[in-house]
């Protein structure tokens, strides 16, 4: 099965409609944008950079309740589970990056707690070569910085999320979530659970 690092059609500021069908914007209207032609090009020499986020939600005490995991639909049919993810653009901070891929997957209602200087809690690199790490994605070399995100508001999935399914650490680490989390990020969610403190 082909695995992508998710890659969600831009929002309606980009000049982009839903359903990509439209012409991207102007070049003064933003000028990190990338036609398709530039992007398959740019993905065939560069490595992209990418922010991930597992959105979590916490007690009164700060302790992690739940890991929220989206359920999505790739463009061949097939469903599968995955985190917040996206592409950091020209010349925006890797903060408003995570908050804009937060809010375009979860909703504008997440409410995500972020601190001005958000640490990744490790950096996990993709190869369109199976095996090389971890990692897989078939169209690219992506490097990811992934962050866990607090979420304290209603989250009501955009984009292509289906839903948002919230498991407990336990099972958020089971071979059966792993199992159908997309390009190996079932080891993503076990080193933001290690991390924590909650991986046992």
């Amino acid at each position: 099965m082909a695995v992508r690092t998710p890659d969600p059609e831009p929002e309606p500021d980009d000049g982009i409609g839903a359903f990509g069908d439209a012409q991207p914007p102007a070049p003064d209207a933003n000028p990190g944008w990338l036609s398709e032609f530039e992007l398959e090009e740019a993905r065939r020499r560069l490595p992209m950079l990418y922010v991930e986020a597992i959105p979590v939600r916490t007690d009164g005490s700060g302790q992690v309740t739940e890991i929220g995991i989206l359920l999505r639909s790739t463009p061949l049919g097939e469903i599968t589970r995955t985190i917040v993810s996206g592409r950091v653009r020209f010349g925006e901070t890797i903060r408003d990056a995570l908050f804009r891929h937060v809010e375009n997957d979860l909703g504008p209602m997440a409410f995500p707690l972020l601190p001005p200087q958000p640490l990744p809690f490790t950096v996990a690199e993709y190869f369109p070569i199976p095996g090389v790490s971890a990692y897989h994605d078939d169209r690219q070399h992506a490097v990811s910085l992934a962050f866990v995100v607090p979420v304290t508001g209603t989250c009501e999935p955009r984009q292509d999320a289906l839903e948002v399914t919230w498991f407990s650490p336990e099972a958020a680490a089971s071979d059966a979530v792993a199992a159908e989390m997309e390009g190996g990020r079932g080891t993503l969610i076990r080193l933001a659970l290690a991390n924590l403190g909650l991986l046992r």
